[in-house]
């Protein structure tokens, strides 16, 4: 059995991760959308092959990146495509990629819930970082017909290792897939063609116990994390020592890449 911690929902400062208000913090705090915990991920890192895949696929394109965040991501690419336009609902983090862009790259505020910003086909291709699934529903007709989209979602089995060891600190993982089902669901609305769903699995190992708190209260604000330090650190940190190897405290890494044609 391990110690029952605090749920930290039950403070009236916190956000509900992924929502707008939660979005919007990140965005006022630091203006980059940025992990604050320090892990290191084994192979295969379903990270790494994204990036591979995309960098074959843009090149001399014209590209969308949704959900880019703050474009630190989206403007990598400028030495390699045509141009690239990285959309987002949070205005703070697209202000953050308008300081500086390269001439070929450009940011838009947009609701992916909504009908995209853009004309019938004026992509080559399109790839989403973790970013709403939303944008399923509209993106076909975005990309030109053939056009390749890549996309890379957090996967049902995500740190499920968590909730058993820090119980009442985390939120337990629903039974099933929920999370590829809805991702399905919505490429099939979308009309997609020859849609691929592979799953990557890895380990996550973090750091320290610090990186629990990390993990868990990512975008909320520093005084409630403060406040979530003083009532649960010790309590992880017993947990942690107990668990961890020489790497760091290991939990599943589990991701959805998917592939598909306009």
């Amino acid at each position: 059995m391990y110690p029952k911690l605090e749920d930290p929902r039950t403070h009236q400062e916190w956000l509900p991760p992924h929502s707008f208000a939660w979005y919007d913090q990140i965005a006022a705090l630091s203006g980059a959308y940025a992990y604050s915990w320090n892990s290191t991920i084994t192979e295969p890192n379903a990270e790494v092959r994204f990036e591979q895949e995309v960098r074959e696929m843009v090149n001399d394109r014209i590209v969308l990146d949704v959900g880019c965040g703050h474009g630190e991501f989206t403007a990598q690419w400028a030495p390699s495509v045509k141009r690239i336009i990285g959309l987002d609902v949070t205005s703070g983090f697209i202000a953050s990629g308008r300081e500086q862009p390269p001439p070929n790259v450009a940011f838009v505020t947009a609701n992916t819930k909504e009908r995209l910003p853009f004309a019938d086909g004026e992509f080559d291709c399109a790839y989403n970082r973790r970013g709403p699934t939303s944008c399923y529903q509209d993106i076909a007709r975005v990309v030109k017909p053939g056009g390749h989209i890549l996309a890379l979602h957090p996967g049902d089995r995500m740190s499920m290792e968590l909730p058993r060891l820090f119980p009442g600190f985390f939120e337990r993982s629903p039974d099933g897939t929920p999370i590829l089902d809805r991702l399905a669901h919505r490429l099939e609305q979308g009309r997609l063609r020859q849609v691929e769903i592979e799953t990557v699995t890895s380990v996550q190992y973090l750091h320290e116990p610090m990186d629990v708190i990390r993990i868990r209260c990512f975008g909320q604000s520093p005084a409630l994390i403060a406040k979530i330090i003083d009532e649960s650190l010790s309590g992880i940190e017993a947990t942690f020592r107990r668990h961890a190897t020489a790497q760091g405290l290991p939990a599943t890494y589990e991701q959805y890449l998917v592939r598909a044609i306009s």
